[in-house]
């Protein structure tokens, strides 16, 4: 597989199996900022962990809010 993106993967019960959202990110740093704040926001979440994955980029991080690559951000951004 080469990987094209980044996810993040969570364990939110006792089965210890992990699972992921359908947002991907260019870089393992947004990964690992966007997981952070995930395990912040979702008390359910029990251990979270970046990992590759095969698909195509579709969100990025944008002050801290995971953000879909076909929305514009304000000319701040």
């Amino acid at each position: 597989m080469k990987p094209n993106s980044w996810k993040v993967e969570v364990q939110a019960d006792n089965t210890r199996t992990w699972k992921s959202n359908q947002l991907r990110f260019a870089t393992e740093q947004e990964a690992q900022e966007y997981g952070r704040d995930l395990f912040t926001r979702w008390t359910a979440v029990r251990e979270w962990r970046t990992a590759r994955s095969d698909e195509p980029v579709s969100h990025r991080m944008h002050l801290g809010v995971a953000v879909n690559i076909e929305e514009k951000t304000d000319a701040k951004g």
